[in-house]
């Protein structure tokens, strides 16, 4: 009860109680990000990390681009979504991507893969429409021992470390969620992701910032700290680095498509 109380206190006004699946939603978040200093400085370093992985492959697509502007950090990146919404140029489900045989060289994603309801027949698409070499690319929420009780007591979305990924997640394309997913398919099961999807190489897990997003309030909370203040939490997360798998709350996941 305390933990509903204090998010309904930490909520951001403007998207208090709206319909997470109405397309409406999605378009004011995307105001949100753009307003609130230090979480577009946090979307920053994440798009920058994602440009990385995928330095060298092309085209590039992005996954429920959303409130985002990754297409700023990288020139050229199609902007997707899974339904209709002001500056996307594709609408699809990750579970039926509509490209040709071997047609993309990179999918990317900010906190998609945990909405995706069959992440293994995401895979398996995936493998058909990225050519050899080619880079899956994500930002997700990650399991720890830290983030495991924001998680579960602040965040809006479901974190369920012991679901079955083969049971698909209820809701609809924003309101169904497991924060925990990614954990489950990229490490607790990670023996399984080379069966279920074998044509893909886990080429590294990096978790990471275990603040600042938090006091950034994402894009359903108010900001707990205000934008010049970025600096002073990037110097704090670096002392963490060496503990991350204990205080992370996100990792940058990369995948590579075998020959």
């Amino acid at each position: 009860m305390r933990a509903a109380v204090l998010r309904r206190l930490l909520a951001e006004p403007r998207t208090r109680d709206l319909d997470l699946d109405d397309p409406a939603t999605t378009a004011l978040r995307r105001d949100i990000v753009r307003r609130k200093p230090f979480l577009r400085d946090i979307y920053r370093d994440w798009y920058r990390a994602l440009a990385s992985a995928v330095e060298g492959h092309r085209p590039v697509v992005e996954l429920g681009s959303g409130p985002g502007f990754l297409d700023e950090i990288i020139p050229g990146c199609v902007r997707s979504e899974v339904f209709v919404t002001p500056g996307v140029q594709l609408v699809f489900d990750a579970r039926a991507l509509p490209f040709g045989r071997r047609a993309v060289g990179a999918l990317v994603m900010t906190n998609v893969f945990h909405h995706i309801p069959e992440p293994y027949r995401f895979l398996q698409q995936a493998a058909d429409a990225v050519h050899v070499g080619g880079v899956i690319a994500m930002i997700e929420p990650w399991r720890s021992a830290w983030s495991s009780v924001v998680y579960t007591r602040l965040h809006h979305e479901p974190f369920v470390a012991d679901a079955d990924p083969n049971v698909a997640i209820a809701g609809g394309p924003l309101s169904g969620a497991n924060g925990a997913l990614p954990w489950i398919v990229f490490d607790r099961d990670r023996a399984a992701l080379a069966q279920r999807a074998p044509a893909w190489e886990l080429q590294r897990v990096e978790p990471m910032m275990p603040f600042r997003y938090l006091v950034s309030g994402g894009v359903s909370m108010r900001a707990l700290m205000p934008g010049w203040t970025t600096p002073i939490w990037r110097r704090i997360e670096s002392r963490f680095a060496p503990r991350m798998r204990t205080w992370a709350m996100f990792a940058l996941i990369v995948l590579r498509r075998r020959g």
